[in-house]
């Protein structure tokens, strides 16, 4: 009997000893999970952190080897302009048409532009490429317009104090009008 009790009272703080690990098995295995989660998020904000550095390493390296877009002397400057329409299917412009203004071919920090200015008013800024001894002058309204409307100019024929070449004008109701477009150096 004695040795029953024995028996007896030791399974019993053998089945207590072997909760006891149980609980501190699953409490283990639950820090480990948590462990496991602040890695990963660690790991993420590493990931974050290492990206952040290569942008910045790049906006950087973008900012010393920046090459400013200008024109070329011998455009850069004031222009005066005539343009005349030449063909037309717009209601807006009519074939004899003409137009004089002061094109001046400028640059801001991002890009070359091209200012029309109008009895001291800004009529238009296109945005401008020089490439093959060709100047290439773009416009085009905002989605916010009431109409639509997208200028091509293709000046091909530069000399020192001349520029000749094309203005095209399409609107979105499918008309279209052309311009012949001559500049003159300015001498103010």
């Amino acid at each position: 009997m004695l040795k029953n009790t024995f028996f007896l009272l030791f399974a019993c703080f053998f089945l207590l000893i072997s909760c006891d690990y149980k609980e501190k098995e699953k409490n283990l295995t639950e820090r480990e999970q948590q462990l496991l989660e602040k890695e990963k998020i660690f790991a993420k904000k590493e990931s974050d952190y290492q990206a952040l550095l290569k942008m910045r390493d790049s906006i950087f390296v973008k900012k010393d080897s920046v090459i400013i877009a200008a024109w070329p002397a011998e455009i850069s400057g004031p222009w005066n302009g005539k343009v005349i329409c030449t063909e037309s299917s717009c209601s807006d412009y009519a074939v004899g048409d003409q137009r004089t203004d002061i094109w001046e071919f400028d640059s801001d920090s991002t890009q070359m532009v091209t200012k029309i200015v109008n009895n001291n008013n800004l009529v238009r800024l296109y945005s401008g490429k020089f490439e093959n001894n060709e100047i290439k002058l773009s416009f085009k309204t905002d989605s916010t317009a009431k109409k639509n409307v997208e200028m091509n100019v293709l000046l091909n024929d530069i000399s020192d104090n001349k520029i000749k070449g094309t203005r095209t004008i399409t609107s979105d109701n499918g008309c279209t009008a052309k311009f012949s477009v001559e500049l003159i150096r300015s001498t103010k």
